[in-house]
């Protein structure tokens, strides 16, 4: 039985370089139990070739696993939070070892005794995962999904804060299957209400989500009104956009995926996964410790998620740097904005091409729809 490289570089190292957020947040438990970023438009963006080496935020890990269906030569998944690196290890393990309707079970998704999937799990889990998981038995019988911060933050808002102002049946419409005008004029007569709006600024409000939800300390580079943006996209997703084909959407509104999955659950992806998840790394650390132990000119993709957000500029343009460096020639970096602008600076230009219209387009698709912006860059040099 193949299995994946869990090789874990400790953050007590005395060399270990760390990321400027690791001084303000606490990253002591789950934050993130899934990957609230679409897949599908990253695949797209950094369009990963057979062989390619990539290095991918891990969070949750659902993203560094829908990068194996691309038959990469290696992901670096990479997180400096361990117990983050805990939940993409179990969700790995899971896919090696159990069967496509366990692994869903596992998650959340369908019913099961999951409790008992984790002890089939447990002995090929490292001891840092097992340990964290052993006292963890509440969230593993719920399903992992559920474990994090900003899902229990979704699970306040969906079951103390909604019912508020939408009943069970207004939401259960809402994810109906509707063309595009159909979409607006239900958005427009049914669901948004003077409540809604007043509901949805309170509870998205910077204090309510540092609060609830992220660290106060992801807001600190953040100038805009936080909740008038995200309210802005949530109208964007429940009209442009389809809800009904929108597994984020209906994880926030429901608990679960009513009809739609992301992509790493998605059984037409589960064998391709599978059959490469001896090529999932897993590292604990920062994006500057794992560059630092690669040579320069080594790596083809690069999944960022939305890190620059948490950095000062003048430390982001240090890391974008450090990324061109270690970065082949014609090497893709794809990051996301929230609410911190951040794009390649102009002097570097001759070096790293901004793919703006690309950029645009998949933006307009992206189902994570809480994204001011999506930056796709090309390293020239």
């Amino acid at each position: 039985m193949k299995k994946f490289n869990s090789t874990l570089a400790l953050k007590n190292r005395p060399e270990l370089r760390f990321s400027e957020i690791e001084n303000h947040a606490d990253f002591s438990r789950i934050r993130y139990a899934q990957c609230w970023e679409d897949a599908d438009i990253l695949l797209k963006a950094l369009d990963v070739k057979a062989g390619d080496v990539c290095i991918s935020v891990a969070s949750a890990g659902d993203n560094s696993l829908s990068l194996l269906s691309q038959d990469p030569s290696k992901v670096i998944a990479v997180d400096f939070n361990r117990q983050q690196i805990a939940c993409l290890e179990l969700k790995a393990r899971a896919i090696e070892f159990l069967s496509y309707d366990d692994l869903l079970c596992l998650v959340g998704v369908k019913p099961g005794d999951r409790l008992a999937l984790y002890a089939k799990l447990r002995p090929h889990l490292s001891n840092e995962t097992r340990n964290f998981f052993d006292v963890q038995k509440l969230d593993l019988s719920r399903g992992i999904a559920h474990a994090g911060k900003f899902e229990k933050y979704f699970e306040i808002f969906r079951n103390a804060a909604l019912p508020f102002v939408h009943s069970k049946d207004t939401c259960d419409d809402l994810l109906v299957k509707r063309d595009g005008e159909e979409r607006k004029r239900f958005f427009d007569d049914v669901w948004n209400t003077p409540k809604w709006r007043t509901l949805f600024r309170m509870f998205f409000s910077r204090k309510v989500m540092g609060l609830l939800g992220r660290d106060p300390a992801f807001f600190q580079y953040v100038q805009t009104d936080v909740a008038q943006a995200i309210l802005d996209r949530t109208e964007y997703a429940l009209t442009v956009l389809d809800p009904a084909d929108n597994p984020y959407m209906q994880w926030i509104l429901k608990g679960n995926y009513v009809s739609a999955l992301p992509h790493y659950l998605r059984r037409e992806n589960y064998e391709k996964i599978k059959a490469n998840i001896d090529k999932l790394e897993l590292r604990v650390g920062s994006i500057e410790s794992v560059l630092e132990e690669l040579p320069a000119g080594s790596v083809d993709k690069f999944n960022l998620s939305d890190i620059f957000e948490y950095m000062s500029m003048d430390n982001y343009h240090k890391l974008l740097s450090e990324l061109v460096v270690a970065g082949r020639t014609r090497a893709r970096l794809v990051y996301w904005n929230m609410l911190a602008p951040r794009s390649r600076p102009e002097k570097m230009a001759p070096v790293l091409k901004s793919h703006t219209e690309l950029a645009e387009r998949l933006h307009r698709e992206d189902k994570a729809f809480f994204y001011s912006r999506l930056i796709v860059e090309e390293i020239t040099c």
